[in-house]
This record gives C-alpha cells, sequence and structure tokens, in this order.
C-alpha cells in the first residue's frame, strides 16, 4: 500500500511538473504578441514574469525527477531535497524579475511611454487568466496529495501570475481611459507584491535544507502514537526531517528488559505500522532500548 500511494504521488508530481512548463510556454508565446502590439510596461512585467516562470518551471520538473529517484549508495536518504534547492532557486528568480520591473516601471514613469492596442492586450490577459486557474487547480489538487515544497513554490508563481493578469487588465484600462501612468503604477505593485510573496517560500525551504523538525503538532501526535502501541514503555531521542516531501522520523524505543528479541522487534514493527498508517510515505527508523 505505502509503495502504490508513493507511486501515484510520483505520478501526480510528474503531472503537475510538466502541466506547468505547457502552461509557461504557452503564455509566453501570447504574452509576447500581447506586449509588441501594446508596448505595455506592465504586459512586459508579466512576460518577463512568464518567461521566468517558464525557467523556474523546468528546474522544478527536473528537480522533481531527481527527488522521485530511491536512494542509493551515496545518497542514503533519497534525492528529496532537490526540491528544496528548486524551490529556492525559483524565489531567486522572483526577486531578481521584480527589481528589474521596478526599475523599468519608474524609467516609463519619467519617459511618459504610449500604450497602443489595448484591447487585444487585454483579450492576451483573459486568456491567459484561464490557462492559469486551470493549471492552479491541478496543482492545488497535487500539493494537497503530497505536499509537495516544489509544486509549493510553482502554484506561488502561477498564484501571483493570476493576480498579475487581473492587474494588468485593470491598468490597460486605465490607460485606455486617459491614465497612462496608471500602467507602470501597477508594474510597480505586482513587482511588490512579488517580492512580498517570495519571502515565505524562500524561507521554508532554507529551513527544510537545514533538517528543521517536523511542526510541534505533528512530533506530539508521533510519540502520542508510539505510546498507544502496547509493549511500549516509553520513547526518547525523537528527531525528525522533511527530504522533499519525504517525512524521515528517528526515535529509541523503551521495552521491557527481559523480552526476547523477536518480542521486542514485534513491538518496534507495531510502532512503525501505527505511525505508517497515518503517515504512509514516513521513512521511520528506531533503536531499541531495554529498561
Amino acid at each position: 500500500m505505502v509503495n502504490s500511494n508513493a507511486q501515484r504521488n510520483a505520478r501526480l508530481l510528474r503531472l503537475a511538473s510538466t502541466a506547468s512548463v505547457v502552461t509557461a510556454v504557452v503564455l509566453i508565446v501570447a504574452k509576447l504578441f500581447a506586449w509588441w502590439v501594446s508596448g505595455s510596461v506592465s504586459m512586459m512585467a508579466t512576460v518577463i514574469d512568464s518567461m521566468l516562470d517558464a525557467f523556474a518551471s523546468l528546474i522544478n520538473m527536473v528537480a522533481v525527477y531527481i527527488a522521485l529517484k530511491p536512494a542509493d549508495e551515496d545518497h542514503h536518504f533519497g534525492h528529496g531535497k532537490a526540491e528544496q534547492l528548486a524551490a529556492l532557486a525559483q524565489s531567486a528568480f522572483i526577486a531578481g524579475s521584480a527589481i528589474f520591473l521596478i526599475l523599468h516601471a519608474i524609467n516609463d514613469l519619467t519617459n511618459d511611454v504610449e500604450i497602443a492596442n489595448e484591447q487585444v492586450a487585454m483579450m492576451v490577459m483573459a486568456f491567459s487568466i484561464v490557462c492559469t486557474l486551470i493549471l492552479l487547480l491541478i496543482q492545488n489538487y497535487v500539493i494537497r496529495q503530497t505536499g509537495s515544497i516544489a509544486i509549493k513554490a510553482d502554484e506561488m508563481h502561477y498564484r501571483m501570475d493570476l493576480i498579475t493578469n487581473f492587474s494588468v487588465i485593470l491598468a490597460l484600462a486605465l490607460a485606455a481611459a486617459g491614465y497612462r501612468e496608471a500602467d507602470a503604477i501597477f508594474g510597480i505593485l505586482i513587482a511588490v507584491y512579488m517580492l512580498n510573496s517570495v519571502r515565505k517560500v524562500a524561507w521554508e525551504s532554507i529551513q527544510m535544507l537545514m533538517d528543521r523538525a517536523l511542526p510541534e503538532e505533528e512530533l506530539e501526535r508521533i510519540e502520542k502514537t508510539i505510546l498507544s502501541v502496547e509493549g511500549v514503555q516509553g520513547v526518547h531521542n525523537l528527531r525528525t526531517r522533511i527530504s522533499g516531501a519525504l517525512p524521515i522520523i528517528q526515535f529509541h524505543l523503551d521495552v521491557q528488559g527481559d523480552l526476547s528479541v523477536r518480542q521486542a522487534h514485534d513491538i518496534g514493527g507495531k510502532v512503525k505500522q501505527a505511525i505508517l498508517a497515518w503517515m504512509p510515505d514516513a521513512d521511520v527508523t528506531f533503536h531499541l532500548d531495554p529498561n
């Protein structure tokens, strides 16, 4: 059952990462056309963002495929941390594009750049919104099923894109009504939002790379599950971390000192199965300590 669950998660991760790359390429082509006919700085913001999305999503797809590789002689705990590295790289791409966008928007504010073909550009943005919504539905389902930090970082990209696309439509509408500066102002606001949104994913990725423990409520549940198994007298040295989407749990199990090796290991096996019953993808390792 554990294997079937892992295989299902692997298929979902591949689906989400591939869908992300395909969507990014489609949006780049559409937005490049809209930018070419309009000259809008906020439209250029979405082009830059989609280009970076495509590059980051490609890295993400490669990272997911690496993370799904099983443990080997050189990587005893698997390759899961490739996901955190990909999420950190995506965060850097987002921050860089946001800073570039702010500088370009300021330049357009001072030079009063004209915008043309606003209607065509708005139609392209409406198309982009539909594509992004479909991808977000796929990604959110995969995140709920797998808890992948890499897909979560990618989902953040496209959630920002969704807000960006609505903002660009509003900016283009205001520009068409004679408020030319609105386009650059919205470009700056989008960039600030990008910088603010990227902080959480970047920090979470760094913490996972530094082997942060599982959340306190999960630690309490693990300890309660262990102590609920008949024959267990105590638990200590409980240590946990996350590698990609794989929780790694290690602990020392206190049992009666007069038990046979077989009896003690039977208790340990029941403890492991109890944990896997609600955390099926976990890597559980225990050491028996006789009292």
